[in-house]
């Protein structure tokens, strides 16, 4: 697919993802630059606490590759109804309405083996052609790391209410999850606050608590960011249990401190009805490109000379493999990395080092970027191990980039305008 037909589809998808949008108050995504925090556990039971709270919520899981929100909920091989270009998610009770690519895929181990233009289409099917309704949340759960599938739903729902940050108390998980808050200032995204998982195990015998995963990692972490921690859920084997039986824990286990944990965070969330709905902030501010939310949260952020969404980094470093000056089709084989440093807060380019690729070998790239300090890379083409490599050293990757200077591909991407195409290196 040429990147000028993609963008014409994305174009034509637009009109429905913004009627169907217009229909949900508050869009909340679920974000960590770390895999195995617990995310999609955090996403189904802040869905499930909201809908035993009354309120009408839409759970959609976007992790195209291991999307894991209908095992969690018991909902393994639920049929999809599909009406022409209108699917019906599927409901649990009263109030919560689920959706995963997990209920297409026929087969419970069917692999998805697409590129990042296809999972973009995929998303704004699922945001535009799933009969939603009326809704008073729309829970995203997002796969780790920032890059094809949270930014598709960024950019195609436009304002949101804002993100949840999911992170593990030990400093190998909150060096990763930090890039996620850094993503958040660069879409102006609010983070409305941060839930720190398995902090702590405590003995269901005797009570003590012990802190497996080091202590106040995540606490530190939100209060750098200027930012709430929302919740600091201690390690339960029941949270276990529950997920394998596909039992929403906060229902089954209402009464362990786990579940307590959870609840804390749901008065933040709920706190949002106070506020007018994402849509009516985006019409209504005369701010709403710039500003991340238009609320009385930013009132208050500015009362105390900070952002919502204040980053911690203060700068973020971007890679872009050249040769002659311009973003290489195939990252592995460059002549150099341009490394650009951008300002999160005003997305002004900072500085610009070019410096020569070292030699080729086999998952040196990603750790040797990360060690220059890259939080995201840009290239045309990249083999889906190195784009796992990446993620697992916390570096965010988009790929299908055209090649163009890397300071103009900086540039695009701050600005939600980059157009990719296909992956022209997906081995």
């Amino acid at each position: 697919m040429d990147c000028a037909h993609q963008s014409q589809q994305g174009n034509d998808r637009a009109p429905a993802v913004r009627e169907k949008m217009s229909q949900i108050k508050h869009k909340i995504i679920v974000l960590s630059g770390k895999g195995g925090v617990g995310k999609s556990t955090v996403s189904v039971n802040l869905a499930t606490s909201l809908a035993l709270e009354g309120k009408r919520v839409g759970l959609l899981d976007v992790d195209l590759h291991g999307p894991t929100v209908p095992q969690l909920l018991g909902l393994n091989g639920s049929p999809v109804t599909i009406e022409g270009e209108t699917l019906h998610p599927v409901e649990v009770g009263e109030n919560l309405k689920v959706m995963s690519i997990a209920f297409l895929l026929g087969e419970e181990d069917a692999a998805v083996v697409w590129r990042g233009p296809m999972k973009a289409v995929a998303i704004e099917q699922f945001l535009g052609e799933v009969e939603w309704g009326e809704l008073d949340y729309l829970i995203i759960d997002s796969p780790p790391g920032t890059g094809d599938e949270p930014l598709a739903v960024c950019q195609a729902i436009g304002k949101m209410a804002g993100a949840i940050i999911v992170t593990t108390p030990q400093q190998t998980a909150l060096n990763n999850v930090r890039r996620s808050i850094s993503f958040c200032s660069l879409l102006d995204l609010r983070v409305l606050g941060v839930i720190e998982n398995m902090a702590g195990f405590v003995c269901p015998k005797c009570g003590e608590v012990t802190n497996v995963f080091s202590k106040g990692g995540g606490a530190d972490m939100a209060a750098k960011a200027g930012v709430p921690l929302l919740a600091s859920v201690p390690l339960d084997p029941a949270i276990v249990e529950a997920g394998d039986s596909g039992r929403p824990y906060i229902y089954h286990y209402s009464k362990s401190p786990a579940a307590q944990e959870f609840a804390k965070a749901l008065p933040f969330i709920l706190a949002l009805e106070d506020e007018p709905a994402d849509d009516a902030v985006a019409a209504s501010c005369p701010g709403a490109a710039s500003c991340p939310a238009a609320t009385a949260s930013c009132s208050a952020a500015a009362a105390a000379g900070a952002s919502p969404a204040a980053d911690i980094d203060a700068v973020q470093r971007f890679a872009v493999p050249t040769s002659d000056g311009v973003l290489c089709a195939h990252f592995g084989h460059c002549q150099e990395f341009t490394l650009v440093d951008v300002d999160p807060q005003s997305k002004q380019i900072l500085n610009k080092t070019t410096i020569p690729a070292p030699e080729h070998e086999p998952g040196l790239l990603p750790a040797w970027l990360a060690d220059k300090g890259a939080g995201f890379i840009i290239a045309g083409g990249m083999g889906s191990r190195a784009q796992q490599l990446f993620t697992e050293q916390g570096v965010s990757v988009i790929i299908g980039a055209p090649s163009a200077e890397p300071e103009a591909v900086v540039r695009q991407y701050l600005s939600g305008t980059l157009v990719t195409g296909d992956n022209v290196c997906d081995h």
